[in-house]
């Protein structure tokens, strides 16, 4: 399988297939040595960086409510369309990634600009 490029969004790199998604648990994947959750729900999948933004917890540990996810260790719950987050304590948002579903395969695009901001924090 090849990875493609889609103007405005980078390069898209499988990431998991279709099937090891359900609507009740994220998956935590690496994609070009990111960490990604990614969250079947509401009958889209999403992708989001897998880490709170405030206590570096995974968030692939967390809960899903509708299009948020939540952190289990202090609550803090994000967007999974925007990475904002919807509750305290959390104030910081965290970068989310253009998915792409091709047959049974989970596609996720790495923007050059949260690489490169993600590699430098």
């Amino acid at each position: 399988m090849t990875a493609t490029a889609v103007e405005g969004q980078g390069e898209f790199v499988p990431a998991c297939a279709l099937a090891d998604l359900d609507a009740t648990n994220p998956l935590a994947v690496e994609v070009d040595g990111v960490a990604i959750a990614l969250v079947k729900t509401e009958g889209e999948v999403f992708a989001i960086f897998d880490e709170c933004s405030h206590a570096e917890i995974p968030l692939s540990e967390g809960e899903i409510d509708g299009c948020t996810l939540e952190c289990w260790l202090h609550g803090s719950r994000f967007d999974l369309r925007t990475g904002e987050p919807t509750g305290p304590p959390a104030s910081v948002p965290v970068p989310v990634y253009p998915v792409r579903i091709e047959g049974d395969q989970v596609f996720v695009a790495l923007r050059a600009q949260m690489n490169t901001a993600l590699k430098e924090s």
